[in-house]
């Protein structure tokens, strides 16, 4: 089972690009405009993957579980340093 979830993940991040000519090299969603940072802050200030979808036709459901999947595995890390907001 856990290793069917590392492929499902693996197709997700695939959703996710870093191309320098778009959005200053930024993560985005399938090299369009849609950086993941958005899709993030979208998500934590309320919005369903519905209401994303609804303002963002382009967007796919998967595409989001890509910018989560991609939020993941940014914090596996070794060691987490406190950030001051």
């Amino acid at each position: 089972m856990h290793h069917l979830k590392l492929i499902v993940m693996e197709k997700l991040l695939k959703r996710i690009t870093i191309n320098p000519d778009i959005c200053h090299g930024k993560p985005t969603i399938r090299n369009m405009r849609y950086p993941v940072e958005m899709i993030l802050d979208l998500l934590s200030s309320g919005m369903t993957m519905e209401e994303i979808i609804n303002d963002y036709p382009a967007i796919e459901t998967d595409d989001i579980k890509a910018c989560l999947a991609y939020a993941s595995r940014l914090t596996r890390v070794k060691s987490i340093h406190k950030v001051v907001a």
